[in-house]
């Protein structure tokens, strides 16, 4: 049995949820049980697998003081890796109790010394084809999907559609749950004032992924990411990516990918989208081929493999 242990809980819809859930399919159909849970409770386990160093840290130590031999593997996100590990929180002393740290994208091992760069292994969250949605009529599209914290920097987009001309027929659906009062207001006082903007609220996954489809880009602005697993998503879906340029998005979309602004950059972030709607055979078309290309790093089978030679290596049984 492992445990699988995250600080989302399994109704959540954020990016956390989504990985947990998914890598919980991916270790049972490896032939694993599993067990996911929020917290350590006791019990019997071949192997933990925690999703967050520092917010799994009660976790990490509870288990491995009750299973001191069996492996445990430490997926570090975004809000562990930056701006950097002792910045962020992580105490080193659970960092070395993992026998295997994963990072979501390749930068994150820049993040890491030498000594655990040696027991990192970077996975890329999985994701399989989204079928394309019917655009809306007379509009162009955008999509953010991010709940309304700091650090995704959600307001960006509204203000960014503010500076665009009056001709663009730019639409920014912006879903998310509401988690800061500040944030909150701020996005409903510009739904009600901004014709270019709409925050939708919290929508369950498969209501968020169908905004996702029906739009012609999707529009990352977070200050940082571990690996966003709406990138994966947005590349299963066929739609193109404007991203803040942070090592969080650089590693899953190439440090030369033309789809970047700076982290706060109104100015250029509005610049860059009218682009993709009036350049559609240039700057867009570039967008779309690029991660077009990159869909081959989201396949499933890749992200299968990986657990199957991680836990290979930690000889982790299976369920006979």
């Amino acid at each position: 049995m492992i445990l699988l242990v995250s600080p989302a809980t399994s109704a959540a819809t954020n990016g956390n949820s989504v990985t947990v859930q998914r890598w919980a399919g991916i270790l049972r159909a490896l032939g694993h049980e599993v067990d996911v849970a929020e917290r350590y409770r006791g019990g019997e386990y071949a192997a933990l697998v925690a999703l967050h160093a520092r917010k799994s840290e009660a976790a990490i130590r509870a288990f491995h003081a009750e299973h001191p031999a069996a492996p445990v593997v430490v997926a570090l996100t975004g809000t562990d890796l930056y701006p950097d590990l002792a910045a962020a929180g992580v105490d080193p002393a659970v960092l070395r109790i993992a026998s295997r740290l994963i990072v979501l994208q390749p930068h994150g091992l820049r993040q890491l010394d030498i000594t655990l760069r040696a027991r990192a292994t970077v996975m890329v969250q999985s994701m399989s084809s989204i079928p394309r949605g019917r655009p809306r009529p007379g509009v162009f599209e955008v999509a953010v999907l991010a709940n309304l914290r700091a650090v995704k920097d959600p307001s960006r987009a509204a203000a960014a559609t503010r500076m665009l001309p009056e001709r663009s027929r730019i639409r920014v659906s912006h879903a998310g749950a509401g988690l800061e009062p500040e944030l909150v207001e701020r996005a409903r006082s510009e739904t009600r004032d901004n014709p270019k903007y709409e925050w939708l609220g919290a929508l369950d996954r498969a209501d968020a992924l169908s905004v996702l489809a029906r739009s012609q880009l999707l529009l990352v602005t977070s200050k940082h990411e571990g690996g966003a697993n709406v990138i994966s998503e947005a590349l299963a879906a066929g739609v193109p990516v404007l991203s803040s340029a942070i090592a969080g998005s650089q590693g899953l979309l190439g440090d030369d990918y033309p789809g970047y602004f700076a982290v706060g950059d109104t100015a250029g972030l509005a610049e860059l989208m009218f682009a993709a709607e009036v350049d559609r055979g240039g700057f867009y078309g570039a967008l779309w081929d690029r991660c077009d290309r990159l869909r081959t790093t989201i396949d499933p089978r890749r992200e299968r493999d990986a657990w199957a030679s991680l836990l290979n290596e930690l000889s982790v049984p299976v369920v006979e």
